[in-house]
């Protein structure tokens, strides 16, 4: 394929997008060479902020709070030099062009402004979970190749061995270095905490430098700005890649999803690793010169006051979120707020999305995508008409289908999986970091990601989202989805939390088991719940094994980890 663009003509090889604009209309063909509709153009990172700081430069951009209570906040001029300070210094490390530096902080402000400082360098940020061990790190750091770390203080026992001696770690690390051997640990957050030898305090390094803007570096917009690895919660972690140009775009499109304008405020508690957080919330918010209001940690009793305090207009929520929300004593006052947009990720209940609405006096804009897909490509619009519990129809730049085992279009009402077609390294992910087999098995040479995901549409274009394909089980050469069995667990008036799973089974391939949570007070026997089911579900999909449990494991995101089960 070859792209025409205004900054010219150049071969494309899959994996490596041509210089090229973003879509917001399917591309035309003439003469063999694709000729796209741009709406980024050739922009990067850099000139975003370059322009934010002139024509936003005294307006409100970041309003923090730490899980404390502490509070601070930054005008985008202010920011700007934060981040021009923090490149300054970075760069008189070594860091460079094409340069990959973990960051492993939790949600605040340094994590967003060594990611753009970097971003000003030509260098690739890589964000790190927090909740990651050692090893899990030591495979990110390998993948990447990566010297320099910007870490949280109690992170230094991953690096130092002076940390790791003075802080011994119960986990068997199975091989795995006793420190991962970094060129550099730069400790944010210093203050008050122990800092071993080879560490440096990063925060009061940044204090020191030049808040000039760096010498200028050759960026195209295609360059890799971020390398987001996959939760890892069904398989091994992949690097999503993504370029100045999916940055820019999820931040147009994320302002046309949610309608957002520069009045607009907000509130996310995401955290900063996840692409929930970067192409959803954070990079919306530049692109419309917004206002963001950034809370370290999500708490059920705090945080509808703090919606209301800081005069959010637009947040986001998972389906723990809402189900927590509602647990919490009501407030005479709740109804009073500004908010307009609630970004929601897939459905709960028709009930309890029903009572959660009439209770905050909200209206869920419920959606479907991946890191991968770089933004929500199914949403409900902004306004008019919705269609619960689909997750909407395919957004602008993005065409989606539903396509049976054989990659054909299925009719409506047929279940098949969910394929999203649009441009690597603009609309969708450049790939999966030093992968390429796993990149050609998720990409199709035609533009397409193949998201492994089940759903169906309707006659009308609604899409509605079924299982992940890992979430499937396979019963006696029927296919059952986990998801199913968990709505219908859920609805059980005794049950506050549920996952189903597959296990092995000599006779039936897999058998079905539920381990399932009681609300507080609750009482009844795993023959109860089978017997529920068993009025609700076809045969096959009744799950055989019944385990109850006082707790599930989470992911950082509140997605159940189902691999710790079993």
């Amino acid at each position: 394929m070859r792209c025409r663009s205004d900054s010219g003509v150049r071969d494309s090889v899959y994996g490596e997008p041509a210089s090229c604009g973003l879509l917001f209309e399917r591309p035309s063909e003439q003469d063999g060479i694709i000729i796209m509709t741009s709406i980024v153009g050739g922009e990067t990172l850099r000139d975003l902020w370059e322009r934010l700081v002139i024509e936003r430069g005294d307006r409100l951009f970041l309003a923090y709070q730490s899980k404390e209570g502490l509070k601070r906040s930054f005008t985008y001029a202010e920011f700007g030099r934060l981040i021009d300070a923090t490149a300054n210094y970075l760069a008189s490390l070594g860091v460079g062009k094409h340069s990959r530096v973990a960051v492993q902080l939790y949600n605040c402000p340094e994590h967003i402004s060594v990611a753009f400082a970097l971003a000003k360098l030509g260098a690739i940020a890589v964000p790190i979970n927090m909740q990651h061990k050692r090893e899990e790190c030591a495979f990110v750091y390998d993948k990447c190749g990566i010297e320099i770390a910007v870490v949280e203080p109690d992170c230094q026992s991953y690096y130092l061995e002076a940390a790791a001696a003075a802080e011994p770690s119960d986990c068997d690390c199975c091989g795995v270095p006793s420190v991962y051997p970094m060129r550099h640990v730069l400790v944010s957050h210093a203050a008050g905490a122990t800092l071993y030898d080879g560490a440096v305090d990063f925060d009061a390094a940044v204090r020191e430098a030049s808040c000039e803007a760096p010498a200028p570096c050759d960026i195209d917009t295609h360059d890799t700005a971020m390398i987001i690895f996959t939760s890892g919660t069904t398989s091994c972690p992949k690097g999503v890649e993504l370029t100045h140009a999916n940055m820019l775009f999820s931040g147009y499109y994320g302002d046309w999803q949610c309608g957002l304008t520069p009045d607009d405020r907000l509130l996310t508690t995401m955290p900063a690793f996840h692409s929930n957080f970067q192409t959803a919330a954070l990079m919306p918010v530049l692109t419309a010169g917004a206002t963001l209001v950034y809370i370290e940690k999500y708490s059920a009793r705090r945080y509808w006051r703090q919606v209301r305090e800081y005069g959010a207009t637009a947040i986001q929520l998972v389906a723990m979120m809402a189900r927590t929300m509602m647990m919490q004593p009501v407030d005479p006052e709740e109804r009073n707020h500004r908010v307009h947009s609630v970004q929601y990720y897939l459905a709960i209940g028709d009930d309890e999305k029903e009572a959660f609405e009439k209770r905050f006096d909200v209206r869920l804009q419920n959606c479907y995508g991946a890191t991968e897909s770089v933004c929500w490509v199914l949403t409900d619009l902004p306004y008019g008409r919705r269609a619960w519990p689909s997750v909407g129809r395919a957004g602008l730049g993005y065409e989606v289908d539903i396509v049976d085992g054989a990659g054909n279009s299925a009719p409506a009402g047929e279940l098949g999986e969910i394929v999203v077609r649009g441009v690597p390294g603009e609309t969708l992910m450049k790939g999966y970091y030093r992968d390429p087999d796993a990149t050609a098995k998720a990409m199709t040479v035609d533009g397409r990601y193949r998201t492994g995901d089940k759903g169906y549409r309707d006659e009308d274009g609604w899409f509605y989202f079924v299982d992940r394909k890992s979430n499937m089980i396979k019963r006696a050469g029927e296919n059952i989805s986990a998801s199913e069995v968990e709505g219908v667990l859920l609805d059980h008036p005794a049950i506050a939390e549920a996952a189903v799973i597959g296990v092995d089974d000599p006779v039936r391939d897999q058998a079905v088991k539920a381990f399932v949570v009681f609300d507080d007070g609750a009482v009844a026997t795993a023959a109860d719940i089978t017997a529920y089911c068993a009025c609700r579900l076809a045969d096959f999909k009744v799950p055989t094994i019944m385990e109850i449990v006082d707790g599930l494991p989470h992911t950082s995101v509140g997605k159940v980890a189902k691999k710790l089960l079993h």
